[in-house]
């Protein structure tokens, strides 16, 4: 089966007309020869970029030498009215002190004390499936309410409202398209634009009311013993240094945005690939009647695990990363000057015709095969090095629980072929709206045909 995949341009445009294309997507803008190439140069006004498609340049980059490859400090600038100076962004001893303060934290909360809340928020995410059945769900916003329902009940040990999931959707579906990552906007000096900064917000606004929430909390000894008291009860073991109200309400905006629309975009491209691959969903819907009371459990969800791994492969909700060259030095024996732009992009490396057997398959047996994966450079969702996603286990774990319980007494069927985009994540252009049957009926259905057709 071979999902949905934009089209890539042929032949070259104008300046004019590229950075128009990038606009609009960024993945439709770039030629075709990318998945083959093994690095290609851009040139725009001011600006240099290369894009590395070999493994060894990517680990290079983001493994053996990161200090010397910083994150773009451009394309920081059109984040920061969302994400503020937050460890996403930050470079040098910033960064470094902020992984001391919240990297002990991150680890205490642990996915053995997440895994009741992913289970919490699956549960009540199966209740809204069961009311939004019909012929025609749009399956990304419930994606959304679901993943942050989860982030909400970790960080802040409650449930997310109706409201501010559909609020906080609307208003992060907004930015995203007003504010792409490779827009040619994203690398002028002024940042963002008005609209995409009123969007960061609305946001915002919200994220400081919880944490101011959670500051009166701890200053009343009533806090609970979750990831945001931990967070900020954390202390910097070199300097004893803690994080300020605005320095917490940095991190949290990308453990919320980060966390949860990543595992969003995962878990919606997940649902249409089972839902256009039936044997499969039928293996995922198999997983769903293991008991799973341990993290070690979701060791047993064998054909739901590579179903999530080979999503990830398909449409990595972060389908691109820049990083910045700080000083002058050669790749495949090309100069690359300082402060070129270096983009690694998943969404090639995990297609690339050299890398991968039919690459554009849907196909989770590819995980059990000798050489399913070609390379740990090849394969990058979280990306790799000291700055790999500190949440990649959480997402896998949420991911496979959160399909397990939607799936268990439920079938998908695709309703349209969505067309992927990239902005600041991987998402379909118009939504993805699939058809919702209870798994029951449709086994009534499926035994009826065939007892006509006899």
């Amino acid at each position: 089966m071979i999902p949905p995949k934009p089209q890539a341009r042929n032949g070259n445009v104008s300046l004019r007309r590229y950075a128009k294309l990038l606009r609009k997507d960024i993945l439709s803008a770039l030629p075709d020869r990318l998945y083959r190439a093994k690095m290609a140069e851009f040139r725009m006004p001011f600006i240099r970029s290369f894009l590395l498609n070999e493994p060894h340049l990517v680990r290079h980059v983001l493994t053996e030498c990161p200090s010397r490859y910083p994150k773009s400090t451009r394309v920081a600038r059109g984040l920061r009215p969302l994400l503020g100076q937050s460890v996403f962004l930050t470079n040098g001893a910033l960064w470094q002190k902020q992984r001391r303060i919240i990297d002990p934290a991150f680890a205490e909360a642990g996915l053995k004390a997440s895994l009741p809340a992913m289970q919490a928020a699956a549960q009540a995410a199966e209740k809204r499936f069961q009311t939004l059945a019909g012929p025609a769900v749009q399956i990304d916003a419930l994606a959304s309410h679901a993943a942050a329902d989860v982030i909400f009940r970790t960080l802040f040990s409650r449930p997310i409202s109706d409201t501010i999931a559909a609020e906080t959707y609307a208003a992060f579906r907004s930015y995203q398209r007003l504010q792409p990552v490779l827009s040619p906007r994203a690398f002028l000096p002024f940042g963002p634009g008005r609209a995409a900064r009123r969007e960061a917000e609305k946001i915002r606004r919200l994220i400081t009311m919880m944490v101011q929430e959670r500051v009166k909390d701890i200053a009343n000894d009533c806090a609970p013993d979750d990831l945001a008291t931990r967070i900020l009860q954390a202390r910097d073991p070199q300097t004893d240094a803690h994080l300020s109200e605005t320095e917490m309400v940095d991190q949290v905006a990308i453990f919320f945005l980060a966390g949860h629309e990543t595992s969003a975009a995962a878990l919606a491209w997940a649902l249409y690939l089972l839902a256009v691959a039936p044997e499969w969903q039928d293996r995922v819907a198999t997983d769903a009647r293991r008991r799973v009371t341990e993290v070690s459990d979701l060791g047993s969800l064998r054909d739901t695990r590579d179903v999530v791994r080979e999503t990830l492969r398909l449409y990595p909700p972060v389908p691109m990363m820049v990083r910045q060259a700080a000083a002058r030095t050669e790749f495949r024996k090309r100069a690359v000057p300082c402060g070129s732009q270096l983009i690694i992009s998943p969404w090639h490396l995990h297609r690339h015709k050299d890398l991968w057997p039919e690459p554009d398959r849907f196909d989770p047996t590819r995980w059990r095969r000798a050489g399913g994966c070609p390379n740990r450079s090849a394969y990058l969702p979280f990306s790799a090095g000291p700055r790999i996603c500190p949440g990649a286990g959480f997402a896998m774990a949420e991911v496979t629980v959160l399909l397990t319980a939607l799936l268990r007494d439920w079938r998908v069927y695709p309703v349209d072929r969505p067309v992927p985009v990239a902005h600041l994540t991987l998402r379909s252009q118009d939504g993805i709206r699939l058809r919702i049957e209870p798994r029951n009926k449709a086994v009534t259905k499926a035994q009826s045909e065939w007892e006509t057709a006899q």
